[in-house]
């Protein structure tokens, strides 16, 4: 698992767990911002970015995976420190699924167009990742074609990337073998019982009033097909003493469309939560 470990080995951590078909490149912003002051450990997840991109015969590809190799990955960086959880798309089921096992553990979340949650009932999944996930057609679209990747950075934002920051989003899934991640992924999403995650996506679910009165930012681009308003009323119910930051002209890759500004407000949140913090271990 390739990761990145930037900022001073005292400082307080900060976990950025990115998505699909993201890699860790997605938060190089917010880990400039923070370096100098918290530790940013931002793993890509097997089969993503830099990491290695195993057959099935020699990793499973299902969120109990991701969920250990997050584990494993603490266990060897930071095996008793209080983190600031950072999640994005699948982040957000990897990063909870992990968190609710451990919550004493959690000093404050950012959530950024994600679910740690059932499907709401109003929603329903787009036809788009239906077809890539449940149909034989996604294999030869989404590993031969790479067409999620190539998809998502067009159109997963609504102000335009510059060619050079596509091809970095794309550039590690360039062939067959090393799209598998980008395909299991979207097979795996846990819809209902049949579903091997499922279980796991309703007991982290039931746990999430652990975080209730934890710190919390939930930063949103409200033109995302897929986490949309219902998604974002969901946590609401979840998280009400959140810090509400939502953006009418933003995509699913919010942090790529509102840029600096979101930016700024997660670093000034951190900052604020870890002042909060040392003013209470002071007492």
């Amino acid at each position: 698992m390739h990761y990145l470990d930037e900022g001073p080995r005292g400082a307080p951590a900060v976990l950025m767990l990115h998505g699909n078909p993201t890699w860790s490149f997605y938060y190089r912003g917010l880990v400039r911002a923070l370096r100098d002051r918290f530790r940013c450990i931002v793993p890509d997840h097997l089969g993503c970015g830099l990491s290695d991109k195993p057959d099935d015969a020699r990793y499973g590809y299902r969120l109990q995976d991701r969920i250990a190799d997050l584990q494993r990955l603490l266990d060897h960086l930071a095996p008793a420190a209080p983190v600031h959880l950072v999640v994005h798309d699948w982040g957000g089921m990897i990063g909870f699924g992990w968190a609710a096992r451990c919550p004493e553990r959690i000093a404050s979340t950012v959530i950024m167009n994600t679910a740690a949650f059932r499907m709401p009932a109003a929603k329903r999944l787009p036809a788009t990742l239906w077809l890539a996930g449940r149909t034989p057609l996604g294999a030869p679209l989404v590993r031969g074609c790479n067409a999620f990747a190539r998809f998502a950075a067009r159109l997963a934002c609504k102000k335009p990337l510059s060619q050079a920051v596509r091809r970095a989003y794309i550039g590690p899934y360039d062939s067959w073998r090393n799209r598998i991640a980008t395909l299991r992924f979207v097979q795996d999403i846990p819809l209902g019982p049949e579903n091997p995650g499922f279980r796991i996506l309703e007991d982290t679910e039931a746990r999430l009033e652990a975080f209730r009165d934890r710190p919390a930012l939930i930063a949103w681009g409200e033109r995302d097909f897929v986490f949309d308003r219902h998604f974002l009323a969901r946590w609401r119910e979840l998280l009400p003493h959140a810090e509400l930051h939502a953006y009418p002209d933003c995509g699913h890759y919010v942090l790529e469309d509102a840029g600096p500004m979101l930016t700024a407000a997660i670093a000034a949140f951190l900052d604020r939560t870890r002042a909060a913090g040392t003013a209470l271990d002071e007492r």
